[in-house]
């Protein structure tokens, strides 16, 4: 694991101070590999590649980068590739090994396979190779998104970065994408390769780029298709999902350093620990955070029920406000942008309590994508019973939804009354693009605090639409796989982020053995019937892992994930803190918000809305990145 970042002029001219620049980019993503770094820069110094390292595989002097391969093509790699060893058995023929890292493993696919290494590959990455014939520049990320690349053309010069903060320095000016901005205030992400920074991209999960003396060369090598195999049984849909899930969680286990999990307390890290070990034959360490302060946010029970099913060393730490106001404006610098979701500050703790005793923990990041895990999906597929039944459409074709699927589930809705309230209030038995936005539409909650005037909304519901109705992707009439498809394109990558930046903010590995393209490949083959079977979250997981999991974590109702109590926080001890960021007088001049409203709606919330924190996260942001500008301009000359 590590970080990367370069620079390359495509007309060959020589960039002026190209090694202090290329220090500046290493020392602003320096905390994501504290154990080295490394630079390279070619004769002509229009090309210039530098690496930070975290060692996981391979810890000798051998595996460091930028590393020169034997065709003396150049790679700066983040990242871990799993079947590393059996690439290397397959290649050693045809290719001298002086390392036994995982990086010369991609080298060796490159000058084997071409840009084609690629489909390869099983892991999670972020790579750009230096390809010396062809004077070309190939960048790729992995099919998930878990590992980060951003990019930004600057006239001639191309810049890339595992964290946008590194480019931050060669923009001639620092603006907000007002699209992204509309994005970010409607579903609490942005969607697509723009970012909030105007004119810095990302590169898109599944996606490469090929950067010659004609520009930039973008394409996707890989994709997800709900191509559903109606002809098996629901026993051997049960039988490969438990023969592929020990078989991820085998690889990723795949390290030269000790190994922990993340346990939150939810199905997914409860499953990754007792999978893990199992595999390893030993006691796995475990990581948690919790809140003691207020009644209805510590999960540690769970956590503790997890760890003694997995006979593993629980490690549980108390967060306070405290602790928030010590380390918010670190969560926010490392983070790269604002996030909604207030998860990210107990992950940010919880990873550096796990970094104090190892450099690598497994998480349950994409259960919920994958196999369904919201209740939104729930309340939508209530829906759709009701239509097709009035409809006389629920035997249409293999797709049926009947009232009687759902009736064991109704129970579980009395805990989304609200929600349900607000969704059926108006434009029941729409399409259900329109629909499923709806239910993704977290802008109602802030009609007064944005101006939105000063926001672009036009583009939002349309790129929506694109992803959502896509049908080269998903059939028109399977609305579960197109929820669950939505929310895995764009969802799943910004919970990524956290993931990547909380975990490597700490020079801590986070590994996802759920998102195994081998799973979710096979979980996008399977009837929605058997995984979302009766309108049960995660049915298929549950069934075949019913073992593995605590009862009682089976049987709960009320997971919410990283619960934090701000709204009480934001009542009492961190009021003062949020008044005076959101008075401030920067924050004033700024076009998007009505601090005046923010403050006059903030104790009025629900208990666990999110509003406040989004808000307050994107102010803060602003602080760091916009109005220290100049700062970041500075470091370069």
């Amino acid at each position: 694991m590590c970080g990367i970042a370069g620079i390359y002029n495509i007309k060959k001219n020589q960039i002026r101070n190209i090694n202090q620049k290329l220090d500046v980019m290493s020392k602003l993503i320096e905390h994501r590999g504290p154990d080295g770094k490394g630079t390279w820069v070619n004769d002509f110094k229009n090309l210039g590649l530098a690496h930070r390292r975290l060692s996981i595989i391979d810890l000798s002097e051998s595996a460091s980068q930028p590393m020169i391969g034997n065709d003396r093509n150049v790679i700066t790699y983040n990242g871990e590739i799993y079947n590393y060893k059996e690439i290397r058995d397959s290649l050693k023929t045809t290719w001298k090994f002086r390392s036994q890292s995982d990086t010369e493993c991609i080298l060796a696919a490159y000058s084997k396979y071409g840009m084609e290494c690629v489909n390869h590959l099983r892991g999670m990455f972020a790579f750009t190779i230096w390809d010396q014939k062809s004077n070309s520049l190939f960048c790729s990320r992995d099919r998930f998104g878990i590992k980060p690349l951003y990019y930004c053309m600057l006239g001639e010069t191309f810049y890339f970065a595992s964290e946008a903060k590194a480019l931050i320095p060669f923009l001639n000016e620092i603006r907000t994408n007002k699209t992204a901005l509309a994005e970010y205030f409607t579903f609490q992400y942005s969607i697509g390769e723009k970012t909030l920074f105007s004119g810095i991209k990302q590169l898109l999960p599944g996606h490469s780029i090929l950067v010659t003396e004609d520009g930039i060369k973008t394409w996707r090598y890989w994709d997800v298709s709900y191509n559903v195999e109606w002809d098996h049984t629901e026993n051997y849909f049960h039988a490969k999902l438990e023969e592929l899930l020990y078989d991820s969680v085998k690889y990723h286990l795949r390290s030269d350093v000790e190994v922990g999990s993340y346990v939150s307390g939810g199905i997914d890290s409860s499953l990754m620990l007792n999978l893990a070990s199992k595999e390893k034959g030993k006691k796995i360490k475990g990581f948690h955070g919790r809140f003691t302060e207020y009644l209805g946010y510590d999960e540690s029970k769970y956590a503790i029920a997890a760890s003694d099913l997995a006979d593993g060393e629980l490690h549980v730490l108390d967060i306070t406000s405290d602790d928030f106001l010590k380390n918010i404006n670190k969560v926010i610098y490392h983070l790269d942008f604002p996030v909604a979701g207030p998860g990210s500050f107990p992950q940010f703790m919880v990873s550096q309590l796990a970094s104090k005793y190892l450099k690598v923990v497994l998480g349950g990041q994409g259960g919920d994508e994958i196999f369904g895990g919201y209740a939104r999906y729930v309340i939508a597929y209530l829906e759709q019973c009701l239509n097709a039944a009035i409809e006389g459409t629920y035997k249409n074709g293999n797709f049926i939804v009947t009232l009687e699927s759902i009736v064991p589930n109704l129970d579980l809705l009395k805990e989304y009354k609200p929600l349900i309230k607000e969704f059926w209030r108006k434009g029941l038995f729409e399409n259900m693009d329109k629909r499923y936005f709806r239910l993704a539409d977290r802008s109602v909650d802030i009609t007064d605090e944005v101006n939105w005037n000063e926001i672009n909304t036009n583009k939002v519901f349309e790129d929506f639409k694109l992803i959502f109705n896509n049908e080269a992707n998903v059939s028109k009439e399977a609305y579960f796989d197109k929820m669950t498809h939505f929310d895995f394109k764009c969802l799943l990558p910004a919970l990524l982020q956290v993931e990547d930046r909380m975990s490597m903010a700490n020079g801590l590995e986070s590994r996802v053995p759920l998102l195994d393209h081998k799973i979710v490949e096979f979980a996008a083959s399977v009837p929605a019937d058997i995984k979302f079977k009766d309108g049960k979250m995660k049915f298929l997981l549950k069934k075949v892992f019913n073992n593995e999991i605590p009862k009682e974590i089976l049987s709960r109702r009320d997971k919410m994930g990283f619960p934090v109590p701000l709204k009480e926080w934001f009542n009492s001890s961190l009021k003062e803190f949020a008044n005076d960021n959101f008075q401030n007088m920067s924050m004033k001049k700024r076009p998007y918000l009505n601090s005046d409203a923010v403050i006059k709606n903030m104790g009025k919330e629900a208990k666990f809305s999110r509003k406040t924190w989004g808000l307050l996260s994107l102010e803060l942001w602003y602080q760091e990145f916009h109005d220290k500008f100049s700062f970041y301009k500075n470091l370069v000359k």
